[in-house]
């Protein structure tokens, strides 16, 4: 029996330095073979979101870019992928070509000498989805404080400190929580953020005036359409706990539609 420990052991950490870095990866797991492989049930390989192999191995290079290919859509979409690969001639048996997806499952040719078949599960690891809130206003404390439990990669962010870019595959949703102090400036670090959903805190009036100077700066119409203003969910919100509230509401509203706000 051949010891995968090392091996197992080799793609935890690599993993782990993924998740921690919010780097998006795909594992992928041999479930089935069929004949000669190279690879047998349960090899495992870690997946790049270009398309390289980081860890473990699934196989030789006739196999890989159609790995590399569904590994690749998964991340796109967020959705596991189901493979099957076999040879060309098992493919025109089952009246499927390569690159068909039938009830699930993604048929590929394997261009193995061996000639076996093998179904291969590729699952994505995308990384959780940043919420950003920019002030220190009642409201962005309480807002931090309530989405702590929810999943978010939290970034409670002074106004002085730029954003990084948003990494492959990420999501940022951001929160200008300023408040009268720095709202101008804070709407300007959302609008450049990257974010797929901005939301101002403050009324429909206020943000008016303000868009009408960052529009004489140069921002265009329709990138200033994007900002959510008010922030959140009419659930008729009095207090910053309240606000809160319902802005966290909103932001999950949007994490889990799976569409980008106001496109």
């Amino acid at each position: 029996m051949i010891d995968v420990t090392p091996l197992e052991d080799e793609m935890t950490r690599l993993a782990e330095g993924l998740r921690a870095a919010g780097t998006p990866f795909a594992v992928a797991t041999v479930v089935r073979t069929v004949g000669a492989t190279a690879a047998k049930p349960g090899a495992r390989a870690l997946i790049h979101s270009d398309g390289t192999i980081g860890g473990g191995w699934i196989g030789g290079g006739c196999v890989r870019s159609a790995l590399a290919r569904a590994a690749q859509e998964a991340l796109a979409d967020g959705q596991p992928k189901f493979l099957s690969l076999m040879p060309e001639d098992l493919l025109q048996g089952r009246g499927v070509t390569a690159g068909s997806d039938v009830e699930g499952v993604r048929f590929a040719r394997n261009g193995c000498p061996s000639k076996g078949s093998m179904d291969v599960f590729v699952e994505p690891h995308l990384p959780q989805p940043e919420l950003v809130v920019l002030g220190a206003s009642p409201v962005a404390v309480a807002l931090v404080r309530l989405a702590a439990g929810f999943g978010f990669r939290l970034n409670a962010m002074p106004l002085a400190e730029p954003l990084e870019p948003v990494s492959a595959g990420a999501q940022r949703l951001v929160v200008v929580a300023t408040q009268g102090k720095g709202d101008l400036d804070g709407l300007r670090m959302a609008l450049a953020s990257g974010a797929i959903f901005l939301a101002f805190v403050g009324s429909r009036r206020k943000f008016a005036a303000l868009s009408e100077k960052l529009a004489a700066e140069g921002i265009a119409a329709r990138d200033l359409a994007r900002v959510q203003a008010p922030a959140g969910l009419d659930i008729h919100a009095l207090t910053p706990e309240e606000i809160a509230l319902s802005i966290l509401a909103q932001v999950v509203q949007v994490r889990r539609s799976g569409q980008r706000h106001a496109d």
